[in-house]
């Protein structure tokens, strides 16, 4: 089958990795993928894996920009003349060109649905979830029913796929230089890997390091992402005194070298569709501190895979890192756990298989 999978970038995010590693995965499955995005870091890895990349000018949040206009139009001559059978939009202004290639080239599209969204009068009206709309957790398919009245039976629930190979254990050497590289003191080590965004909480992690590192001096926090807020963290870190124990770094492609140096991965996202990047680190068996907000229930099994704690509640994260901190048998447990959840519940081939399932129903059962 031809596959085309629209998103807005590749660079730094949650988005891009299932992208990328769905495209590789239907690849395997002997499928030929197309990704079209604006571009970025990631490209590269496609390019390695064979999956070429349509470049289009689709950079913008507006989904009724010229731009999306425009990467309709291109996208729409290279689905005639490619003969692509299904298009698959990852971002609103994905969903929005992938509605107009469908309408005039009469090729089926699907869209998967990564978080939560505000309700607007233009979103609800012009939904362009497509015929069927993926829901990576249960907390994203209530949210497409409750708040955009898309019925049941056009939701179909395929969690996030970990490309397991990916997240290995690294020896003692490698980590050393890892640190090294990064330019990390020795300590312990928590870390977030998150976009630089209000509703990833970063402010409730740096406060919670406060008091973190009033107890444990040498505790270091490493804050990976890109966004419109680092100045505003960093102002923090300066407030709080801890600035010499915060290291602020922007994307890194091979995330599994970070996190095999941390000993507790945090993320106290305010809402959250699922979390790839829990999975990452429970797949680097890493033990996770998380808010109970969203899908994260999903993969952070309370006591079990890491502490679930109040969004919002800095007290409540500085407590559970604490701990973990503390007890090292108890972070080991949580990671040996957490890497077998990932290993029997999310592997990547899994993801594949469902979503070619729903590319094959949709393009059997969707007659123009």
């Amino acid at each position: 089958m031809k596959i085309l999978l629209v998103t807005t970038h590749l660079e730094f995010g949650g988005i891009t990795t299932y992208v990328v590693s769905l495209a590789k995965a239907l690849t395997k499955r002997g499928h030929r993928v197309f990704v079209a995005s604006s571009g970025g870091e990631f490209v590269e890895k496609l390019e390695l894996a064979s999956v070429p990349h349509i470049e289009i000018p689709i950079r913008t949040k507006f989904e009724l920009s010229p731009k999306v206009f425009t990467s309709a139009r291109m996208l729409h001559r290279f689905v005639t003349r490619r003969g692509v059978e299904i298009i698959h939009a990852q971002t609103r202004v994905a969903q929005v060109a992938s509605a107009i290639i469908s309408k005039y080239s009469q090729v089926p599209y699907i869209s998967t649905c990564h978080g939560f969204f505000k309700a607007r009068f233009g979103r609800r009206l012009f939904g362009c979830w497509g015929y069927k709309t993926i829901a990576i957790s249960e907390a994203v398919s209530e949210h497409l029913v409750n708040d955009f009245k898309i019925k049941k039976s056009n939701i179909e629930l395929i969690y996030n796929g970990i490309d397991l190979d990916r997240f290995k254990d690294y020896n003692d050497d490698e980590k050393e230089s890892f640190r090294k590289n990064l330019g990390i003191k020795k300590g312990p080590l928590v870390g977030i890997i998150a976009r630089l965004s209000s509703v990833k909480g970063h402010k409730y992690l740096i406060e919670a390091m406060k008091y973190v590192i009033g107890q444990i001096p040498d505790a270091q926090l490493l804050i990976i992402g890109e966004g419109g807020i680092k100045a505003d963290l960093v102002e923090m870190t300066n407030k709080f005194g801890i600035s010499s124990n915060v290291y602020f770094f922007d994307s890194i492609v091979n995330t599994a070298e970070p996190l095999s140096v941390m000993d507790v991965f945090v993320l106290p996202s305010i809402h959250e569709g699922l979390g790839l990047s829990i999975m990452e680190a429970l797949a680097m068996k890493k033990a996770v501190v998380a808010s109970d907000v969203g899908g994260i229930n999903t993969i952070v099994k309370n006591n079990v895979t890491g502490f679930l704690v109040p969004s919002r509640n800095a007290n409540a994260l500085a407590e559970s890192i604490i701990k973990l901190l503390k007890d090292r048998s108890l972070r080991d447990k949580f990671g040996r756990d957490g890497r077998r959840l990932i290993e029997e519940s999310f592997p990547l081939d899994l993801m594949a298989e469902k979503t070619e399932k729903v590319y094959k129903d949709v393009k059997a059962n969707i007659h123009f």
